[in-house]
């Protein structure tokens, strides 16, 4: 069989995240119905990541083995005449029979975008975290605090599984915080990412532009390596995995 490497976008809104689960609706488990359905035999792939409910990716990479005639455009239009509209086949390739999504990726870059309008975002509702009104919230400051992340470092105090026995230490090339009217875009790049740490980050950061932490609190919350130190888990709809690196 041969190995293909499987680029996707998709709106995570409705779905379970990406991993495949019984009784779930999720991302994945639409994908293999349809390449299962294509080859008429059961079809596993793997992601590059595993996104949580509610979180959007622009661009997901995957890898499985299929036993086709099919080319490769063949197959990425077969898939996206039968997945659902919130999923879409970027691309599709033939692969090396090692390459696998998850252990050759080598950085991935996601997004969180907040909203700090003041009338509700009726139509970006499901891709925005509307934060709390009232007080402004200070950009500048959040930069300075995102820079302490910035760097080789335990990140068990951004871990959203307390009980994670593999190491917890991520390397974070860039934190880029830009506000766009009345939005705030945070893209992290990194060389991987914990359980829901990009959310957890994203939480903290937004306490620091609100005032309730200091900036040069962020050190003090790594060396602690406890979760109970950090701020709060961002809600997913605003997060989303923009792009997937490798060698």
């Amino acid at each position: 069989m041969v190995n293909y490497r499987f680029t996707f976008s998709y709106d995570g809104t409705r779905y379970h995240g990406w991993e495949s689960k019984t009784n779930a609706d999720t991302v994945e488990g639409r994908i293999e119905a349809v390449l299962t359905r294509m080859v008429d035999a059961k079809v596993d792939i793997h992601g590059a990541g595993r996104t949580d409910a509610g979180v959007h990716a622009r661009a997901m990479v995957a890898n499985g083995r299929l036993e086709t005639d099919k080319t490769p455009e063949e197959i990425k239009d077969y898939l996206n005449r039968y997945l659902p509209a919130d999923i879409c086949a970027l691309d599709v390739a033939v692969a090396g029979d090692r390459f696998h999504a998850r252990l050759n990726a080598t950085g991935k870059v996601y997004e969180y975008t907040l909203y700090v309008g003041a009338e509700k975002p009726v139509f970006d509702r499901n891709y925005v975290w509307c934060v709390p009104q009232g007080s402004i919230l200070d950009v500048d400051v959040m930069k300075k605090a995102a820079s302490y992340l910035v760097g080789k470092h335990d990140f068990r105090s951004f871990c959203g599984n307390n009980k994670m026995k593999k190491s917890t230490v991520r390397t974070i090339y860039d934190v880029d915080i830009v506000k766009e009217g009345d939005y705030v875009r945070m893209r992290f790049h990194g060389n991987g990412f914990l359980q829901n740490m990009v959310r957890i980050l994203t939480g903290t950061l937004v306490e620091v532009g609100y005032g309730n932490m200091s900036a040069e609190h962020i050190p003090e919350i790594i060396a602690g390596m406890d979760r109970q130190l950090a701020g709060p888990t961002a809600p997913p709809h605003g997060l989303c995995l923009m792009k997937v690196e490798y060698d």
